[in-house]
C-alpha cells in the first residue's frame, strides 16, 4: 500500500481536523456551505495567517483536496479516537480537543468557532451519525424493512434502477438542495433569471460537473457515464439550468470534443469546462429546421488569408434558437456548407467568436434575441447573422474532413453522405441525455402527483369520512400505467447510456445504437409531456398553482419533443433505419432463404392467430411475458412487411423510391413506433430476469406486466383488426390493466420514495401532507 506523507499540521489545524473531514467526506462542499466556513474563519483572530493560508484552498468547492490526503485525515482521526471512551469518540468537541490542545475553556474562542461551523453545515450533515459511520468498522447495511405502504425495500429498489450511478447522483442531490440554488431566487424578470441561472452554472463548473466528459489532460475526467448521469439528477432540479449546462458542456463542448482533434481540444475544452469560455451550437436556421443537410450558411475558403468566411446568404438563413446566443455566448459552433475551390463538400463545424471580451457582437455578427418563450425563460435562446465574419483555417472542426493549406479538401470518409452521418453520429449523446433530463422532471411529477393523491380527500359513503382520490379506479388507471411507463423507460435509457458509453472509446457509434437512441428520445420525450400534463390535471386546482411547480415542470420540458431534433423526424429516420436492415436482411437470405422466412412466419403467425389463442383471456396467459413479446413482435413484423410491399408497389407504378417513402409517412410512424416498444419490453424483460432480490423482482414483474397490457390495451384497435385479438380477449386485457393499476396503487408510495427525490428539489407543498 503507497503511503501518504503531508507537511505537520498545527495545533489550531489539528483542532479543526474533525469537522473539516467531514465537510469534505462524501466529496461535496456545496458554495454556501462552503463561503460560511471561509467567513467564520476568517474572523478567528486565534489561526494564524500561515494556517489562514492553508486552509483557504482547502474550502474551495471548485478544488476538493485529493482523496488521499483526506483519507489521511481520516486515519489520524481514527488514531487519536482510539484513545477516548465509547461515548467520546462520537463527540466532535472530544475528537477535536482530543487532536489538540485547544478549546478547553466553556467560552474559548475555538469551541466558539467549532459550533458556528457545525451550524453552517446543519440540514447536510449529522456530525455524531457521520462520525460513527467514518469510525466504525464497515459493514453490509441490513434490507430496510417492508414498510406499510411497500411490500420492497424502496432503497433496496434504488440501487438496482440506479446501479453503479447512485453515489454521483447523490452528491448532485446534496449540491442542488444548496440555499444557492433554492426555486425562491428565481425572478419574475427573464433577464435576471438568466443571470442567476448563469450564476448556478458556474457553481457547476467550479465542482468539475462540466467537464466530466472531457478528456483528464485538458481538466475533465474522462467519464461520460458520470456527465449522463449528473445530466440526468438535474433534470429534477430547475430545466432552464439543466439545458443551459447540456448546451455549454454537451452541445458546445461535446461538438469540439468530438467533431475536433487534439489541438482544438487543448486550447478550448478547459475554458469551456470552467466556463470561462461560453459557448453555443449554431446548428438550426429559421428556413431548414431539421434538415441540417440543407443549412445555407456557407463558410468558403480563402487560400490568400489561409481563412474562411462565413456568410448567411439572405436574412432567412440566420440561426434560429440558439441557447446560449441571446446573452452570454462568446464563440459559436456554427455549421455551414464547406465551399473550397468552387465546390462543396456539405456541412461542417466551424468555431466562430461571436463576442468580445467586454460582451460587444464581433465585427460581422449580429445578434438578436429569440424573445419570451412558453418555458425555460432562465435559457438565453438568440438569433445569428453572419457577414463576411474571418475566421482562420484552424478553427475548422476537421477530425472528418480537412482542408490544405492550399485549398484542396481531404477526408478519410470519401461519401459525402456517410461523411455527413458520421459527424451527426458523434453527437447521438444529446438524444441520449435529453429524454434522460425529460424523464427526471417526469418523475418529479409522478412523485408530487401520486403523494398528493395519497392524502387528498375527496366524496366518499354518506356519513363516512371521505376517501383518497388514490383509492379510485380513474385515479389509478391515470396514474399507475404512466409510472410503469416511466420506470420501463428509465431502465432502458440507462442501458442505453451504457451501450453508447462502451462504444464512445472505439470512435464511431453503430447505426443501430444510434437508431434506437433517436426512437427512444421520441417515445420518452412524448411521454414526459404526457405525464406532466395528467400529473397537473390530477392535481386540480393545485396543479395549476406555480409554487407546485407542476406547471413548470410541463412548460419546460414540451421543447423536448423537438430538442436534438423533431420527433416525428426522428421515427422517420428509425423507420428508414428498420426497412433498410430488412431488405439487407433479405438479401443475405436470397430468394430460396426469403421463401423459406415467409413459410416459418406464416405457420408462427398461424399458430398464434389460432382461435383457441386468440380468444384466450385466461389471466396467466395475458400476465406471460412470451405472450407480450411474441405480439410487439408481430406488429413491428407485420407493419415492416407491409411498409415494404406498399414502397414495392409505388415504385413499380413509376413513383421515385423518395416519394412513395413520404406517401407512407403515417405508416412508418407506427412501424416506428411498433419497433421502440417492442425493444424497450424486451431489454425491460432481459434486465428484469438479473434481478434475484425476490421482494422488488415482485413489483418490478408488475410494472412489466402493467407496461406491456397497457400498450396492447392502447393498440387493441389494430390487433383486432389484424385479427390477433378477438374482442373478448381485448375486454380482458383492459380488466386486468384495471386490476394490475389498483395493485400498484398500493405499493406507488414505495416506488416514488426509491427515486429519493429530495423535498428541496420537489418543493411541491401538495407533495407534503397537511398537518391534521
Amino acid at each position: 500500500m503507497n503511503s501518504y506523507s503531508y507537511p505537520p499540521l498545527s495545533s489550531e489545524v489539528r483542532f479543526l481536523l474533525p469537522i473539516h473531514y467531514l465537510a469534505w467526506a462524501d466529496d461535496v462542499l456545496t458554495p454556501t456551505e462552503a463561503e460560511q466556513i471561509r467567513t467564520i474563519i476568517g474572523r478567528q483572530t486565534w489561526i494564524s495567517e500561515e494556517d489562514q493560508i492553508w486552509l483557504a484552498p482547502h474550502l474551495d468547492p471548485a478544488s476538493p483536496p485529493e482523496a488521499m490526503e483526506i483519507k489521511s485525515w481520516l486515519q489520524m482521526i481514527r488514531r487519536q479516537s482510539s484513545q477516548l471512551s465509547s461515548e467520546e469518540k462520537y463527540q466532535l468537541l472530544s475528537l477535536s480537543r482530543n487532536l489538540s490542545s485547544l478549546g478547553e475553556g466553556p467560552d474559548s474562542q475555538e469551541l466558539a468557532a467549532l459550533k458556528q461551523i457545525e451550524k453552517a453545515l446543519t440540514g447536510s450533515l449529522q456530525t455524531e451519525e457521520a462520525l460513527k459511520e467514518a469510525l466504525s468498522p464497515k459493514a453490509d447495511p441490513s434490507p430496510e424493512a417492508p414498510t406499510e405502504s411497500a411490500s420492497f425495500s424502496p432503497s433496496t429498489l434504488r440501487k438496482l434502477l440506479e446501479g453503479p450511478q447512485l453515489e454521483v447522483k447523490e452528491n448532485v442531490f446534496r449540491l442542488l438542495s444548496d440555499p444557492a440554488f433554492s426555486y425562491q431566487r428565481i425572478p419574475e424578470k427573464s433577464s435576471d433569471y438568466r443571470e442567476l441561472v448563469l450564476e448556478w452554472l458556474q457553481h457547476l463548473a467550479d465542482r468539475g460537473l462540466g467537464a466530466l466528459s472531457y478528456p483528464p489532460e485538458v481538466n475533465g475526467a474522462g467519464n461520460m457515464r458520470e456527465y449522463i448521469a449528473v445530466f440526468e439528477a438535474m433534470g429534477h432540479h430547475d430545466i432552464s439550468l439543466l439545458v443551459k449546462f447540456g448546451v455549454q458542456f454537451g452541445l458546445f463542448g461535446g461538438a469540439i470534443l468530438n467533431l475536433g482533434t487534439r489541438e482544438h481540444h487543448q486550447r478550448y475544452l478547459p475554458d469551456t469546462g470552467s466556463l470561462a469560455l461560453p459557448g453555443c451550437f449554431a446548428m438550426t436556421e429559421a428556413n431548414h429546421g431539421s434538415n441540417v443537410r440543407g443549412l445555407e450558411t456557407t463558410a468558403t475558403y480563402q487560400p490568400e488569408s489561409d481563412t474562411f468566411l462565413i456568410q448567411t446568404p439572405h436574412d432567412q438563413a440566420f440561426k434560429e434558437y440558439i441557447g446560449n446566443a441571446a446573452a452570454h455566448a462568446k464563440m459559436a459552433v456554427v455549421f455551414a456548407q464547406l465551399y473550397t475551390e468552387e465546390e462543396c463538400f456539405g456541412v461542417h463545424a466551424f468555431l466562430v467568436p461571436i463576442r468580445d471580451e467586454s460582451g460587444k457582437a464581433m465585427p460581422g455578427v449580429t445578434i438578436g434575441d429569440s424573445g419570451h418563450k412558453l418555458g425555460l425563460n432562465g435559457v438565453d435562446n438568440g438569433r445569428l447573422w453572419f457577414n463576411q465574419v474571418s475566421v482562420p483555417r484552424e478553427n475548422l472542426l476537421d477530425r472528418f474532413g480537412q482542408i490544405h493549406r492550399d485549398g484542396s479538401y481531404h477526408s478519410d470518409i470519401a461519401s459525402e453522405s456517410a461523411r455527413f452521418f458520421t459527424m451527426l453520429g458523434t453527437l447521438v449523446g444529446g438524444r441520449i441525455c435529453v429524454p434522460m433530463g425529460g424523464l427526471s422532471a417526469a418523475r418529479s411529477g409522478l412523485a408530487i402527483a401520486i403523494r398528493y393523491a395519497h392524502h387528498r380527500r375527496q366524496f366518499g359513503k354518506p356519513g363516512e369520512p371521505e376517501i383518497p382520490i388514490m383509492d379510485y379506479p380513474s385515479h389509478q388507471m391515470r396514474l399507475m400505467p404512466l409510472l410503469a411507463d416511466s420506470i420501463v423507460l428509465e431502465v432502458v435509457q440507462r442501458i442505453l447510456a451504457d451501450r453508447y458509453c462502451q462504444e464512445l472509446p472505439e470512435g464511431e457509434i453503430s447505426r443501430e445504437l444510434e437508431s434506437l437512441a433517436a426512437g427512444v428520445k421520441a417515445v420518452s420525450t412524448w411521454h414526459t409531456t404526457t405525464t406532466l400534463q395528467e400529473c397537473r390535471e390530477a392535481c386540480g386546482g393545485n396543479g395549476f398553482l406555480s409554487i407546485n411547480r407542476l406547471g413548470n415542470l410541463k412548460s419546460d420540458t414540451d421543447i423536448f419533443t423537438t430538442f436534438e431534433g423533431d420527433n416525428t423526424v426522428l421515427l422517420q429516420l428509425v423507420a428508414r433505419g428498420r426497412l433498410t436492415t430488412f431488405q439487407k436482411s433479405f438479401g443475405k437470405m436470397g430468394i430460396g432463404g426469403m421463401v423459406n422466412w415467409a413459410g416459418q412466419e406464416a405457420w408462427r403467425v398461424m399458430s398464434e392467430m389460432n382461435p383457441l389463442i386468440t380468444r384466450n383471456t385466461d389471466s396467466k396467459h395475458l400476465l406471460d411475458a412470451e405472450f407480450h413479446q411474441a405480439a410487439f413482435r408481430y406488429q413491428e413484423e407485420r407493419l415492416v412487411w407491409t411498409a415494404g410491399q406498399r414502397i414495392r408497389r409505388r415504385i413499380a407504378e413509376g413513383v421515385s423510391p423518395a416519394d412513395a417513402f413520404v406517401e407512407i409517412q403515417n405508416h412508418l410512424l407506427l412501424m416506428a413506433k411498433a419497433y421502440v416498444r417492442r425493444v424497450l419490453l424486451e431489454e425491460y424483460q432481459s434486465w428484469l430476469s438479473s434481478i434475484t432480490e425476490s421482494a422488488e423482482k415482485e413489483i418490478l414483474t408488475k410494472i412489466g406486466q402493467l407496461f406491456a397490457l397497457n400498450a396492447l390495451r392502447k393498440e387493441s384497435g389494430w390487433f383486432l383488426e389484424q385479427d390477433y385479438f378477438q374482442g373478448t380477449k381485448s375486454k380482458a386485457i383492459t380488466r386486468l390493466v384495471e386490476e394490475l393499476a389498483a395493485e400498484v396503487s398500493k405499493e406507488s408510495l414505495g416506488l416514488v420514495s426509491s427515486w429519493a427525490i429530495p423535498d428541496t428539489l420537489l418543493y411541491a407543498p401538495i407533495q407534503q401532507e397537511p398537518e391534521s
